[in-house]
């Protein structure tokens, strides 16, 4: 595909103009002149990218693509309506769901609030989740993450590189993105690179994604009031836990706590909390997290030292379910729509506060109560992987 773009506009000759030429010897500013070879026509791709300085021609690339038809240009995000409401109204609510989550914004009360009022960072995600559940058949993204913060920026790429790479293959659907910013292009890992810089095509990019080192802390809940805006349950904390902290170059990114319970199965770890910080959301980190630490516990090097435990897990986040059941070392063990009895819970928590001495103190509330569908999951390592694999045969 051979692109010609030729921009002009009128050569000005007023004073300052007049002075600007003389002083710096510029005949005129009045056209652009760009021609850009991009062999792609006829070719199996899903995801391309035209990376390059500002001014050098990327936007009037993206806007010779397809006839000009395919740049996208969400301005039309409600006030009124809080993100999960604007996007896809009426579409399937699970593909909304999976769509945040896949493109890295998993922090549930964000998706409460109208565009407007969301940080950069999240508006950046919550366009790419808006593109993901359109499912455009072509489209153009000008700007990719150019408002952002590097972090944000590379896990975004990440995430929405995966993600669109599964829609490609599902729908054959293609994407260019237009970026100045050359740093992403290991984690986005695109099909074709052309540089505007210097009128260079790459084909498929073929290195690898960086790699960076999480360190894993067991401590206590001193770490929680980092994590606690960004998790969508406001409720006491677990009696008798262990918290882990996954921890990159001195930052804390993402949370897990853990303790023990009994079940028909004898004592297991249970596991809640698992939080990652929204800048690292979209690059795996949190299922890894809570496998390593399932993991720990079904060696005996976990919670409770010594013990093999299996490790429960209940989570009310679509995106994660989903995750979970895809992943052959947990396997999916219970399904509420609801939770627990609150009077039962209450009753339970007042006999157990019982002393033979008068004066005690008794509990006001409980736990449960909440119409929150909840789902639970046990690990089973590579027993589970082995199960699946055996069956499948």
């Amino acid at each position: 595909m051979k692109i010609e773009v030729h921009n002009t506009c009128s050569d000005y000759d007023s004073y300052r103009a007049a002075r600007v030429k003389s002083l710096f010897n510029a005949e005129s500013g009045c056209n652009f002149d760009l021609e850009a070879e991009i062999p792609i026509e006829g070719k199996e791709w899903g995801l391309g990218l035209v990376v390059g300085p500002s001014g050098s021609g990327k936007t009037s690339i993206g806007k010779a693509l397809w006839d000009g038809n395919a740049i996208y240009n969400p301005n039309d995000w409600p006030r009124d309506k809080p993100v999960i409401d604007a996007i896809s109204p009426d579409g399937d609510f699970n593909q909304v769901t999976a769509a945040l989550a896949g493109v890295g914004l998993g922090t549930v009360p964000a998706w409460l609030r109208p565009f407007p009022v969301l940080s950069n960072g999240e508006q950046f995600r919550a366009n790419l989740a808006r593109v993901l559940c359109e499912a455009p058949d072509r489209v153009v993204i000008d700007e990719f993450t150019s408002v952002v913060d590097r972090q944000i920026a590379r896990f975004g790429a990440l995430a929405f590189s995966k993600a669109w790479k599964r829609l490609h293959k599902q729908a054959g659907a293609q994407c260019v993105l237009l970026s100045c910013h050359y740093d992403i292009i290991d984690w986005l890992q695109p099909d074709w690179v052309f540089d505007t810089s210097t009128g260079r095509f790459h084909g498929r990019w073929l290195r690898s994604r960086p790699r960076f080192s999480l360190d894993v802390w067991q401590t206590d809940w001193s770490y929680w009031p980092l994590f606690e805006p960004h998790h969508y349950l406001k409720m006491p904390l677990m009696v008798a836990a262990k918290c882990y902290v996954g921890v990159v170059e001195g930052e804390p990114v993402c949370h897990l706590a853990v303790n023990g319970c009994y079940t028909g199965l004898g004592m297991e770890a249970r596991a809640c909390r698992l939080v990652v910080m929204p800048e690292w959301q979209g690059a795996g980190v949190g299922l890894r997290f809570l496998n390593h630490i399932a993991q720990l516990n079904l060696e005996g090097a976990g919670r409770f030292p010594g013990k093999e435990l299996y490790t429960l897990f209940h989570t009310s986040h679509p995106g994660l379910a989903a995750a979970l059941r895809r992943d052959a070392r947990w396997r999916q063990v219970s399904a509420r729509l609801y939770g627990e009895n609150k009077r039962r819970s209450y009753k339970s928590l007042r006999r157990s506060s019982q002393k033979k001495k008068d004066g005690i103190r008794r509990p006001g509330s409980g736990y449960g109560g909440h119409f929150r569908a909840v789902q639970g999951f046990r690990y089973y390592g590579e027993a589970g992987v082995a199960a699946r694999e055996e069956k499948a045969c």
